[in-house]
């Protein structure tokens, strides 16, 4: 499997490309109307993509989604419903990515890791962005 949607109850949680996934041409993973676009861009050697920009225009975005990009080492994210019950533990390895896209997530490290986080901005500070969740048993 190279491409994995984690979904509980209806709601989409996340979204991972496995390191060993291919595709022929360029491939968008998430919905047309997400805030988030993951994907992974495919193209035979000797393509040259005219420059270009992205035409500037006034977006509402409410969430706020978070990718990981695992350089190196191994990571376990978990997944959790908006009642702080655990849905899954996804482990990670270098070349795997992960976008959250609902609900709480917690990471740990199983061995030295680095990773490209990305997330939507600004950024207003741990103090308002992060709220931490009490986890309880199913």
């Amino acid at each position: 499997m190279s491409h994995e949607i984690v979904e509980y109850q209806g709601t989409r949680y996340a979204e991972i490309i496995w390191a060993t996934a291919q595709v022929e041409k360029t491939r968008f993973f998430s919905p047309p109307e997400s805030s988030f676009q993951f994907g992974l861009l495919a193209h035979e050697a000797g393509y040259q993509e005219p420059p270009h920009f992205h035409r500037e225009f006034e977006r509402t975005v409410r969430d706020l989604q978070q990718m990981f990009v695992v350089q190196r080492g191994v990571v376990g994210v978990q997944l959790f419903d908006d009642d702080g019950v655990l849905i899954r533990e996804v482990i990670l390895n270098a070349g795997d990515a992960i976008v959250l896209i609902h609900g709480a997530h917690a990471i740990h490290v199983i061995e030295d890791m680095q990773c490209i986080s990305v997330k939507q901005g600004p950024f207003m500070g741990d103090e308002f962005d992060k709220v931490e969740i009490e986890v309880k048993q199913p």
